[in-house]
């Protein structure tokens, strides 16, 4: 279903004897990362293994958006064209390169639109290349990159008491989120003068968080179906807040 099955930030080593220090790379070269990363982006839908055969070194390592790594073999061997009903196109936005000798950085956007049988999808890249200069040509030596958060649809949840939620939860003396609603809107608080962060509803007792990262926030009942802890789920992992009695 998704178009970066690939998905793609690998440090190469830097040659020795050159500076530590980065020139932004000339117009010619920066044209040219650009040109051979739009490529390889354009040959993924059609199922085009040449060009990335042809553009990475032998030992090059790419590490998608969650975290698999693949080297060359793999990565020419896992592309292959959409099936019918799945389309999408990638294009490129804010690009910087720095050149190290013969070694350069590229760093872009990735903006990708999908369409999964007529449905509309964005997402959104931020992606680091490494190439080097081997035999007199650049070739590919590291690519990674990791999602870029986005606005996710509003979702209509029917019969949600958002008051239920109100109150103080803890995990430590002194770690105590407030939850309250504002303007039919659910909010929490995470330590004294921070921003609010709007949690927005996915089902009965989850929401997801509107800051970058996009954590989810997931209500518990006790047996007499009271709200009496919060969930922060972040990385895969769980943060236990109880809530403090009031009274």
């Amino acid at each position: 279903m998704r178009m970066r099955t690939l998905g793609l930030l690998v440090i190469a080593g830097i040659a020795p004897g050159t500076s530590a220090f980065a020139d932004e790379a000339p117009k010619a070269l920066r044209d040219e990362l650009l040109k051979t990363t739009q490529a390889l982006v354009d040959a993924l839908p059609t199922g085009n293994k040449d060009i990335w055969e042809k553009s990475l070194t032998d030992d090059a390592v790419v590490i998608d958006e969650f975290g698999r790594i693949a080297h060359k073999a793999d990565t020419v061997a896992s592309i292959h064209p959409f099936p019918k009903g799945l389309s999408g196109s990638i294009e490129l936005r804010d690009a910087h390169v720095q050149q190290y000798g013969d070694t350069a950085v590229l760093q872009v956007e990735e903006y990708e639109r999908e369409t999964v049988f007529g449905q509309q999808f964005v997402v959104r890249y931020q992606s680091l290349l490494t190439f080097v200069k081997q035999a007199g040509a650049w070739k590919l030596a590291g690519y990674e990159d990791v999602t870029l958060p986005t606005e996710p649809p509003k979702l209509a949840v029917a019969g949600l008491a958002l008051g239920d939620y109100e109150g103080s939860y803890r995990y430590a003396p002194d770690r105590i989120w407030k939850v309250s609603v504002d303007q039919g809107e659910l909010r929490v608080v995470t330590r004294p003068g921070a921003k609010p962060n709007l949690l927005q509803p996915i089902g009965k007792d989850v929401f997801m968080g509107s800051d970058d990262e996009r954590n989810l926030f997931i209500f518990r009942r006790n047996a007499d179906s009271k709200v009496d802890a919060l969930i922060e789920r972040r990385k895969f992992n769980d943060l236990r807040l109880d809530r403090t009695p009031t009274g």
